[in-house]
């Protein structure tokens, strides 16, 4: 089963999301509908839904389109990790079978070492008690205060969204690239093959553009831990789903028929959706 492991919906008001240019294709409602109409060509059979503001009522709306879409495999949503009250927060979230996991977007954190704070560590504990996952999402000078995060919770899942955000337009490698195996020494983390086009020249990228980082982090966390994903629609940005999708794919095909089924699904519903059979619960992961 192929499963998309990062993307987005959202109804869009430029007050809450601010981020989204002026002018682009973002800015319009993107909804479960437009991207299983997308997925079904290239026989994506579903997707996690990942959070694109930090608010908790963005977490249960997302929960709430789960429940009428069936596509919608997982919730990946946001909760305070700083409040005192985050164990209330991850209470509520956990008793939703599709809530999977748990994302802050660090990388507009102006503290590079922002992870590292007592209350986002106090948080980030309670994560596997409910068999929760975190996404990081942050920049290459993020890196190092993340492997520190990884380090302190070895038990705990953890998944690297958009391979950190590499300078692909600028073709820098170093030092991202040494930060990244440092990282993937950590068997706890996993990796997803998403952003990169909006990473590399938005106009005039080619498939070649980004298979160098590709191979980095194929080599350093091994097909065994890399995600295939999309970040619909923010994707749009530089290129279709479609092409988006198929870039990675073809670069993917150096490896064996059981290694390809892993990356574009397999190692997904491992990583988010594991469950035990017995009583229908999620399992801890990592």
């Amino acid at each position: 089963m192929k499963l998309d492991a990062h993307q987005h919906v959202w109804r869009y008001s430029a007050a809450e999301y601010p981020w989204i240019p002026v002018g682009s294709a973002l800015q319009r409602d993107w909804l479960p509908e437009d991207l299983a109409a997308l997925q079904k060509p290239l026989g994506f059979a579903g997707s996690i839904a990942v959070q694109a503001r930090q608010t908790l009522e963005e977490t249960r709306w997302l929960l709430d389109l789960a429940d009428r879409h069936p596509h919608i495999r997982g919730v990946v949503g946001w909760v305070d990790l700083r409040a005192a009250e985050v164990g209330a927060q991850l209470r509520e979230f956990a008793a939703h079978p599709k809530f999977v996991g748990v994302r802050h977007v660090v990388q507009d954190e102006p503290d590079e070492r922002f992870m590292l704070g007592a209350e986002f560590l106090r948080g980030v504990s309670q994560l596997r008690e409910f068999g929760l996952t975190y996404d990081l999402l942050i920049f290459p000078k993020q890196l190092p205060a993340a492997r520190e995060v990884v380090a302190r919770f070895p038990e705990q899942a953890f998944v690297l969204d958009h391979l950190a955000k590499p300078a692909i337009k600028r073709r820098e490698l170093e030092p991202w690239a040494t930060e990244i195996r440092a990282l993937a020494r950590h068997p706890n983390v996993c990796c997803k093959l998403s952003g990169l086009v909006t990473e590399a020249d938005q106009q005039h990228w080619r498939e070649q553009d980004l298979w160098p980082y590709l191979d980095v982090v194929a080599e350093a966390f091994g097909p065994a831990r890399l995600l295939i994903g999309s970040d619909w629609p923010v994707c749009l940005l530089a290129s279709s789903y479609q092409r988006t999708m198929q870039a990675v794919m073809t670069w993917a095909q150096k490896f064996s028929s059981a290694e390809q089924a892993g990356i574009f699904g397999d190692n997904c519903a491992r990583f988010y959706l594991r469950h035990d059979q017995s009583t229908g619960k999620r399992t801890a992961t990592g």
